[in-house]
C-alpha cells in the first residue's frame, strides 16, 4: 500500500457582510458573500455575463436562483432557463431547486419544468403533439425551465420546425419570455460547445434585447470570457479565491473562530491517499480487485459510511459492479454510467457504495465520506475529488446520522506522484497539510496538460454563425425584412468574437457541397453539419439490446461501434428485431421508450456481455490513403470498413459501414503518437486505419465528425511541408 498521503484542510466560506432588505431568506438563513455578489451582478442594469467561480459545495446553484425565488416584485419576475451538460445533473437540480422553492415560498410558486430529448419526445408522444408544440407548452407552461445546451442549440439551428416555418417560431417566444440564461459546470465543454454559446448569445443579443447569462464553474475556461469581450459584452467575474473570501483553519481553535463569524464550512478536512499505478489497460481496475479486503475494513470500521469510486471506463465499471456486490455483501452497491438504466440509476443515489463515470462526478450531490477516484486530467482529477467532504453526514429513515472522517484514494501514474513529490519541485511532502488553492495549484502545474482547441474558433465557429444568419436563418423569406439589421450586426460581432471572415466560410460551404454532390450523387453538406452539431453527430452509432439491464424499459439504449468492438460481447440483429422487441416492450409495461436516438444507429446488436480484454481492431479503408493524409483536411469518405478477424458478425456492419459519407481527418501516425503531441484528451475519439489487404500494424489514424474537425485545427503541428490550411 502506498504511503503518499497527506491531509487536505478544511474550507470555509465568507458570509456577506449585511443582507439587503430586499432579500427574503427563510429564517435563520444567511448567504455566503459569492451569492450576494451574484445577486447584486444580476441585478445590475451594466453587467451582461457573470461568472461564478465558488467552488464545488459552495451553494452556486442558490446564486444562481436566489433573485427568482423572490418572487414577483412590482410586476416584474425573473424567468430561469437552467442550462445542464448531463441529463443527470439537471434531474439533480430540479430536485435541489423544488426544495429551494418549498423553503422560500415565493409569492408565485413558480413552475419547473425539465426538458431533455428523452423528456421532450415522451412528452409530444403521450399528448399526442408534434415536438415544436411540445416545446412551445413547456415554455409557457413554466417559469423555470431545466434543460441542457443542445437544446438552446438545435432551437437556433431549426431542428424541430417544419421547412415553411418561421426560423423564429420557437426561439423567438423563448427569449421574449426568459431574461435569464444560467450554464452550470460549463467547464466540461469544449471548443465547438463554447462557440455554440457565443454564437447564439450573439443571436440573442441582435434579435431580442440584453439578456443575463451567469456561468457556474470552479474551473472556468478564459476563452468563452475573452471572446465575449472582444464582442461586447460586459462581463463581471466573481472568484471568492481571488478576494480571499476562503479561509483554511490550521486548528479546530481556528475554525471555531471562525463559525462565530459565520464563516461557513464548505469542505471538511480531507484525507488523501495518492496510489501510483502504471498507465496500463485495466490497471486502476486489477487495483480494486487486490485491494477489495480495503474498501471492506473502511466501512466495518467506519458504520454507516457512504463511498463513491469514479473511474474513467464503463467496461470497468461493469464488470466490477457485480464482483463488489457480491463481497461486500449485505453493503448495497450500485452502479451509474451512461449505460445505465433510469431505475438503477436513481436507486444509486441512495447506495452505500456508488460506483461510476463522469455520469457521477459533473456536479451530481453525494453525501459521501469516502472515495476512490481515476481522473484523466487534472481538471478532472479536481472536479472529482470535489465530491467528497461536501456534507457532514445524511438522514436515514429520519435519523441524522453523521460521517466520522473522510478519506480518499486517488489511482494515477507513476510519474505524476513522483513529481508531486520531488524534493526538488517543492510540490508536495508525506503527510504534509495543505489548503486547497495551493494543492489544486500543483495539481495543475504537474498533470498533463490538455489541449484547449483554441483554433477551432477562427476555423469552424463561423461556419455555424453563416446557418445562423443565412437563408435557414435570418436571411429566411419569412422573416428577412424584420430582422435586416439584426443579421449584419450578428455577423459583425461573430468575426469579431470568433477572429474570422465569414466570406471564406462561405466559399468552403459552397465548396463542401459540390465534392459531396460529385461524391453521393446527392444534395447535402456532411461537414456543414457536423460543424453546426452542438456535440457532434453520431455517424457511428448503434443500437443496444442490454441482456445484463434487469429492467427491460432501460434495455434499449445506444453506444458506439468502436466501444462496441473493443469492450462488449454482442450479438447482431436486425433493425427490425430491435423495433419489434420495443414495441413489444412499450405495450407490454404501457411505458413510453423515445425512438428518436436510433433513427440513424448504423447496427443493432443484443448485449450479452462485457468482455475481460479489449479486443483489437482498426478501420480499413479501399483506396489510397497516403494521397489522402497528403491533403492534409476534413473530408467526406466513403468505403471505411472495420477489421477484427475473429469478429463473426463485422460483415453485416460493414455493409452498412462502407457505404457511409464519413466526416473525417486522417494522419499518417499511429494514434498513440498523436495523442501525445498534440496533447490530446484521454478519450478523444481517434482510432487506427490501414489500407485493405494489409497485415502490418496500423500506421495511419482517422477521427470523425466533430472529431476530425477539431483534429483540424492542431494538425500542423506534425506537418513539415506543404500548403497551408484554409483559415476562415
Amino acid at each position: 500500500m502506498s504511503n503518499y498521503t497527506i491531509t487536505l484542510k478544511p474550507v470555509y466560506s465568507c458570509p456577506a457582510d449585511k443582507t439587503p432588505n430586499n432579500i427574503i431568506l427563510p429564517q435563520n438563513w444567511s448567504l455566503s458573500w459569492h451569492q450576494l455578489e451574484t445577486f447584486k451582478a444580476i441585478n445590475n442594469p451594466k453587467i451582461d455575463v457573470i461568472f461564478n467561480t465558488a467552488m464545488t459545495g459552495d451553494g452556486k446553484s442558490l446564486a444562481a436562483y436566489l433573485d427568482t425565488l423572490q418572487g414577483e416584485k412590482n410586476d416584474y419576475f425573473r424567468y430561469a432557463l437552467g442550462l445542464y451538460p448531463t441529463n443527470e445533473l439537471a434531474r439533480d437540480q430540479e430536485t435541489q431547486i423544488k426544495h429551494y422553492i418549498d423553503l422560500f415560498k415565493p409569492n408565485n410558486y413558480p413552475r419547473i419544468s425539465r426538458l431533455s430529448g428523452a423528456d421532450l419526445e415522451i412528452f409530444a408522444q403521450s399528448e399526442g403533439i408534434k415536438k415544436q408544440e411540445a416545446i412551445a407548452t413547456k415554455i409557457s407552461q413554466s417559469e423555470i425551465i431545466q434543460s441542457n445546451p443542445d437544446i438552446l442549440h438545435y432551437l437556433r439551428t431549426r431542428a424541430y420546425l417544419m421547412p415553411q416555418d418561421r426560423p423564429d417560431k420557437l426561439w423567438s417566444y423563448l427569449d421574449s419570455k426568459f431574461q435569464f440564461f444560467i450554464f452550470d459546470e460549463f467547464h466540461v465543454f469544449n471548443a465547438p460547445q463554447i462557440a455554440s454559446v457565443i454564437n447564439t448569445m450573439l443571436l440573442v443579443k441582435h434579435t431580442n434585447r440584453s439578456k443575463k447569462y451567469l456561468f457556474l464553474s470552479a474551473t472556468p475556461e478564459t476563452q468563452i470570457i475573452d471572446r465575449l469581450t472582444k464582442a461586447g459584452f460586459n462581463c463581471h467575474i466573481i472568484d471568492p479565491y481571488l478576494e480571499h473570501k476562503y479561509q483554511f483553519p490550521n486548528n479546530l481553535q481556528e475554525a471555531n473562530s471562525l463559525e462565530a463569524k459565520n464563516w461557513r464550512k464548505v469542505v471538511r478536512e480531507i484525507t488523501l491517499n495518492f496510489i501510483p499505478l502504471d498507465q496500463t489497460y485495466k490497471s486502476s481496475e486489477n487495483w480494486l480487485l487486490e485491494n477489495k479486503e480495503l474498501i471492506l475494513n473502511y466501512f466495518q470500521t467506519n458504520p454507516n459510511c457512504k463511498g463513491a469510486i469514479i473511474l474513467n471506463s464503463i467496461a470497468s465499471v461493469k464488470r466490477l459492479t457485480p464482483i463488489l456486490k457480491q463481497y461486500l455483501h449485505p453493503l448495497i452497491v450500485q452502479e451509474n454510467t451512461s449505460l445505465t438504466g433510469k431505475k438503477d440509476k436513481e436507486m444509486s443515489l441512495n447506495a452505500d457504495l456508488i460506483i461510476g463515470t463522469s455520469t457521477i462526478d459533473i456536479g451530481v450531490d453525494f453525501k459521501i465520506n469516502f472515495l476512490i477516484f481515476e481522473s484523466a486530467d487534472g481538471g478532472s482529477f479536481i472536479q472529482r475529488l470535489g465530491r467528497l467532504g461536501r456534507h457532514d453526514g445524511y438522514n436515514k429513515d429520519g435519523i441524522f446520522i453523521s460521517f466520522n472522517n473522510f478519506t480518499a484514494y486517488t489511482l494515477i501514474p507513476n510519474f505524476l506522484v513522483e513529481r508531486l513529490f520531488d524534493e526538488k519541485q517543492e510540490n508536495l511532502e508525506i503527510n504534509g497539510i495543505y489548503d486547497r488553492a495551493f494543492f489544486h495549484n500543483k495539481i495543475k502545474e504537474n498533470y498533463r496538460k490538455i489541449n484547449n482547441f483554441d483554433g477551432y474558433y477562427q476555423r469552424w465557429a463561423g461556419i455555424l454563425s453563416v446557418r445562423l444568419s443565412g437563408k435557414s436563418g435570418l436571411a429566411h423569406k419569412t422573416i428577412q425584412a424584420q430582422y435586416k439589421d439584426s443579421k449584419e450586426a450578428f455577423k459583425k460581432d461573430c468575426e469579431i468574437a470568433f477572429n474570422t471572415n465569414l466570406k471564406k466560410s462561405v466559399y468552403f460551404m459552397i465548396k463542401w457541397a459540390k465534392e459531396w454532390e460529385e461524391i453521393a450523387h446527392k444534395k447535402g453538406n456532411p461537414i456543414v453539419e457536423s460543424a453546426c452539431s452542438f456535440r457532434g453527430s453520431s455517424s457511428l452509432q448503434c443500437g443496444l439490446y442490454d441482456l445484463t439491464e434487469i429492467n427491460e424499459v432501460d434495455r434499449f439504449k445506444t453506444y458506439n461501434l468502436p466501444g462496441i468492438l473493443s469492450n462488449l460481447e454482442i450479438e447482431p440483429m436486425t433493425e427490425a428485431e430491435f423495433k419489434r422487441l420495443l414495441n413489444s416492450t412499450v405495450e407490454k409495461t404501457n411505458i413510453v421508450i423515445p425512438k428518436g436516438r436510433f433513427s440513424h444507429c448504423i447496427a443493432f446488436m443484443k448485449l450479452h456481455n462485457y468482455r475481460e480484454e479489449r479486443l483489437n481492431w482498426k478501420f480499413t479503408y479501399s483506396g489510397d490513403l497516403k494521397a489522402i493524409a497528403d491533403s492534409w483536411k476534413v473530408q467526406v469518405l466513403t468505403g471505411i470498413e472495420v477489421l477484427q478477424p475473429d469478429n463473426r458478425w463485422i460483415n453485416a456492419v460493414n455493409k452498412r459501414l462502407k457505404i457511409q459519407g464519413l466526416v473525417s481527418y486522417v494522419l499518417p501516425f499511429p494514434v498513440i503518437e498523436i495523442k501525445r503531441r498534440l496533447q490530446l484528451p484521454m478519450h478523444f475519439e481517434i482510432y487506427p486505419l490501414d489500407e485493405v489487404g494489409r497485415d502490418e500494424k496500423a500506421v495511419y489514424s482517422i477521427a470523425f465528425d466533430q472529431s476530425a474537425l477539431l483534429l483540424d485545427t492542431l494538425a500542423y503541428r506534425l506537418k513539415s511541408k506543404g500548403d497551408e490550411l484554409w483559415i476562415c
